[in-house]
């Protein structure tokens, strides 16, 4: 059991350095802040949101993909175990190759496959995996419109300034839009490790449902956003440039635009209980900033590679997850 929660807790740190990039990429690329100064407030305000967050993304998380009454005893801590290194193996992968895939949809992925490798495709509530794929496709279509519609008001407001009295005004605004993006992702991506922890939790009886209902632990919260701030600290400099130097050019006005654009949608998101990728929605919110530019100011052909990375991201840690549990289970037989 302590094993499963520290490598749930590894994935969350893993979920931290390779999420990085979604908060601060676009105030590193303009120069606003050095990266080690981003990180640090990355880090702090992912943290800030376990105080004013509930827990609808865990609660949806842990008990509305997998069916839950079908794994108890030595299944669950299969199924998790598996789940886990789908969910990590993939986030490393992508890290490596620079890629900003989704730990979200790794994780998700990850349960999956140990659910349909343990018991079949009957074991996963298609509701609730339809919710993710849905937002998996809507996410980042909506920040990149509400990223484009912030900067043509923006540019219509200011288009009487000089350049270098938005910069400067826009500098200042971007390390607000920085902490605000990153509190976002605080308040949907460390969830997802809280909904994982408190399922296995239940599903041994090391805590009592209450009758159905999902609660998670103040315990589990505080070590899941711990574990994900400090990987957040760490730092994932490898998409850093990817999401914030490679896909287009970017202004601080620009990027204010996409870090609002992206708090505004991943918050909202929370606050209903719907997992969604932090990572496809920057990369959206910043295609829809830097597109304003010009169309061809966005660089599509890394573009093209980050939405393939998304669409492979759910059935590579799936197939991963599966191939585990196969292996965990003959092993324990």
């Amino acid at each position: 059991m302590a094993g499963l929660i520290l490598l749930a807790l590894a994935f969350d740190f893993v979920n931290g350095f390779h999420d990085t990039a979604n908060a601060i990429s676009t105030v590193v690329s303009t120069r606003v802040l050095s990266p080690r100064v981003a990180v640090l407030v990355a880090a702090t305000f992912n943290f800030v949101a376990f105080f004013v967050v509930g827990a609808p993304v865990a609660k949806f998380v842990g008990s509305s993909i997998i069916s839950s009454p079908l794994f108890v005893g030595n299944a669950i801590l299969e199924l998790v175990f598996a789940a886990l290194m789908g969910g990590i193996t993939w986030d490393l992968i992508t890290w490596y190759l620079g890629l900003p895939s989704s730990s979200s949809h790794a994780l998700v992925g990850g349960l999956v496959g140990a659910a349909v490798a343990a018991a079949g495709t009957g074991a996963v509530k298609l509701a609730g995996l339809t919710i993710v794929l849905e937002y998996m496709i809507l996410s980042p279509i909506i920040g990149m419109v509400v990223a484009f519609g912030i900067m043509v008001a923006l540019l219509n407001l200011l288009k009487n300034l000089t350049p270098a009295t938005v910069t400067k005004y826009f500098k200042n605004l971007q390390i607000i839009s920085t902490c605000a993006v990153s509190f976002a992702h605080g308040s949907n991506d460390a969830q997802k490790t809280m909904g994982v922890i408190t399922f296995l939790l239940i599903g041994t009886n090391y805590i009592n449902s209450g009758g159905g209902s999902f609660h998670v632990p103040v315990w589990v919260a505080l070590i899941a956003y711990t574990a994900i701030a400090l990987g957040t600290f760490v730092g994932g400099w490898r998409i850093i440039r990817t999401m914030g130097m490679r896909i287009t050019h970017l202004e601080p006005i620009h990027g204010f635009a996409a870090q609002t654009a992206s708090a505004a949608v991943i918050l909202g998101a929370s606050l209903s209980g719907i997992p969604v990728s932090t990572t496809h929605v920057v990369s959206g919110s910043i295609m829809g900033a830097g597109s304003t530019k010009r169309f061809s100011a966005v660089r599509w052909g890394i573009a093209r590679r980050i939405v393939w990375a998304w669409i492979i991201t759910i059935p590579m840690s799936a197939l991963v997850a599966g191939f585990v549990f196969l292996i965990t289970n003959a092993l324990v037989k």
